[in-house]
């Protein structure tokens, strides 16, 4: 079904107007929509199953007829903090981890860092948008500014995971096996291209994190960023 992103702003009453103009031209000429056809629309809260009631040059307007609470976000709340990477690759981890259901990205700024960025590049919130919108989420993830790895806040989090090659008996499951009690809140954190100092590493320990492997082979940082989600996303599911 066709999905669009709205605000409450957008919401009067039983019906939603669609102003965005590339919404608009979307429905229009590439979807090609027609009076009565389904449309599913989200506000990040809720999802809402209309049917277009009109169509003019600068809105699509949508009835409401049914209306659901987000169905589709896990009740655990997953952030990954990844070291910021080049171009296409920190692009396509955007992309898969608001997919799978990650909650929070926080781009890190690390020592072996090769890319400096000093703010957040707003194409990173036109991927999850749009990513949002192929894989039928409500809640789309948030994406923090940058942050340097030595001032990343990792207290209140019920488990903080990194991944780390040099690491080489404790496993990810191994970590997950032992856990009791309610976890509400977990945080994994992936270096850049060039892994971690090993003064990150120690003191993202010291801080509390659990460093595990992720078996023998060593994984690029965006394949590394997509696995351990994934594992996440199902483990809390």
């Amino acid at each position: 079904m066709i999905s669009v992103i709205i605000t409450s702003e957008n919401i009067r009453g039983n019906r939603i107007t669609v102003d965005d103009k590339s919404d608009v031209n979307h429905l229009k000429n590439a979807f090609r929509v027609k009076i009565g056809e389904e449309i599913r629309a989200v506000d990040g809260e809720k999802e809402y199953i209309c049917e277009v009631a009109d169509i003019s040059k600068k809105e699509v307007v949508l009835e409401i007829k049914r209306t659901f609470e987000d169905r589709y976000s896990l009740n655990t709340r997953i952030d990954a903090a990844i070291g910021i990477l080049k171009n296409d690759k920190m692009d396509l981890t955007i992309q898969k981890l608001t997919e799978i259901g990650i909650n929070k990205l926080i781009p890190l700024m690390t020592k072996r860092g090769v890319v400096k960025l000093s703010e957040k590049k707003d194409k990173w919130d036109l991927i999850v948008r749009e990513a949002l919108k192929q894989c039928q989420g409500v809640r789309p993830m948030v994406i923090d500014e940058i942050t340097r790895l030595d001032k990343l806040d990792i207290n209140g989090y019920d488990l903080v995971i990194l991944p780390y090659e040099c690491e080489e008996e404790y496993t990810l499951k191994n970590l997950l096996g032992k856990q009791t009690g309610e976890i509400k809140k977990v945080l994994y954190i992936i270096g850049p291209e060039g892994g971690f100092d090993i003064e990150e590493v120690q003191e993202l320990k010291e801080k509390g994190a659990n460093a595990v492997t992720l078996g023998k082979r060593i994984l690029r940082a965006e394949t590394a960023s997509i696995v351990v989600g994934g594992v996440l996303t199902n483990e809390f599911q």
